[in-house]
């Protein structure tokens, strides 16, 4: 029974090597979610992270309210100026500025978004 001239079939190939898995979605941007709604950083994940839709509507989300805090903050400085009351205004604003960023964050590390109504319109149009 042998099969003259007739080649051995050839070998199974081998398996592929598997690429390593993933991190979970949550994690593996979270320190571009982070950065996206600390001020100027947000500049950061907007410019490395193009290929990532989630991180760049944050990153713009991010930049968007670092600019609105920054003309409440003129306006406060104007209006203290002229009437010295309004300076009472500046830890209210501060201490709402801190609030709705960790909220911003936590909601961005959660796979969530955190609407701001008149603001994160903004984002969108970026």
């Amino acid at each position: 029974m042998s099969n003259d001239g007739v080649p051995p079939p050839p070998a199974p190939p081998a398996p592929p090597v598997p690429p390593p898995p993933l991190p979970p979605s949550g994690q593996r941007n979270t320190g571009m979610l982070v950065l996206a709604y600390l001020g100027l950083l947000a500049l950061i994940p907007l410019l490395v992270e193009k290929n990532d839709r989630e991180v760049q509507w944050h990153a713009k989300h991010g930049l968007v309210l670092f600019g609105a805090w920054v003309i409440l903050w003129v306006a406060l400085s104007v209006m203290s100026a002229i009437m010295g009351f309004f300076a009472l205004l500046f830890p209210v604003a501060w201490g709402a500025w801190v609030i709705v960023t960790i909220l911003c964050i936590v909601k961005a590390v959660n796979g969530q978004r955190f609407l701001i109504p008149g603001i994160s319109e903004y984002a969108d149009k970026f």
